[in-house]
């Protein structure tokens, strides 16, 4: 309402997938040409003690500090925020003289269909997968994966298997990292905010620490990127969303087109 956009309007409500299918979904309609702008992300404001409550009850919380990947995790720290990206064609940015700040180049979903809680490896892997056939590119080309990273036991292991099984001999040489434990998990905002992390990470060639991590878990057996953000060079960079019901989605962001 307060731009006037008259467009098609959608609300994706996938869990923590929800604002990372709303950019992928976006990407679609634009390159299907049903639209040539749009406004795509997520809000979520869930620090209330109902919220709260509930996600004690599934035991995924951290008592202490939210530690991804590390030997010592025990849980996610909840966050709340919003991220939007402008969306458009190349024609319309151009029309309007923007400041283009990268390209989204790939879009992979899947369903797990399987446990409602417990993440499956094979479909986080079909939607990294999907993002890099989409794009058109292999996985020796991609330099920075900003991981779902929760922090909980399962899925930092089973996200880590999953990036195995896609990047293979590649993944030693991957930069990975999670945000979570700067801005929380914002359910369905985090997908956008973590994609804005992953535009920093492409713009700046940089990728941005794991801040809380500590010991290398010998199930995991990498250690990702912590203390200082570490420089990269590569013209891709990875953004990874999974959902509790096993939904997934992963965005590939490549450097602006030439101009």
């Amino acid at each position: 309402m307060t731009y006037g956009a008259r467009g098609p309007v959608y609300c994706n409500s996938t869990a923590c997938s929800s604002s990372s299918q709303s950019i992928g979904l976006a990407y679609q309609l634009m390159r299907a040409g049903i639209m040539r702008r749009c406004l795509t992300g997520g809000a979520e404001a869930l620090i209330v003690p109902g919220v709260f409550r509930s996600w004690e009850v599934l035991r995924v919380l951290t008592p202490t500090v939210c530690r991804p990947f590390s030997q010592d995790r025990n849980g996610m720290v909840l966050g709340e925020g919003a991220g939007i990206l402008v969306l458009e064609t190349l024609e319309a940015a151009q029309e309007r003289g923007a400041t283009i700040l990268a390209e989204i180049v790939g879009y992979g979903t899947s369903s797990d269909a399987g446990d409602l809680l417990r993440p499956d490896p094979d479909g986080a892997a079909r939607a990294m997968s999907g993002a890099m056939k989409d794009a058109g590119i292999g996985p020796a080309e991609v330099g920075y994966a900003n991981a779902h990273g929760t922090g909980t036991v399962a899925n930092d292991l089973s996200e880590t298997n999953a990036m195995r099984q896609v990047f293979g001999g590649a993944f030693d040489d991957l930069a990975v990292s999670s945000t979570k434990p700067i801005h929380g998990h914002a359910l369905g905002a985090a997908g956008a905010l973590e994609a804005i992390v992953t535009l920093g990470a492409l713009k700046h060639q940089l990728a941005p620490p794991t801040a809380t991590f500590t010991t290398l878990d010998p199930n995991i057996g990498f250690e990702p990127v912590h203390g200082p953000a570490r420089a990269i060079k590569t013209q891709y960079c990875l953004s990874n969303s999974f959902a509790f019901g096993g939904i997934n989605a992963s965005l590939i962001f490549g450097p602006p087109p030439a101009q």
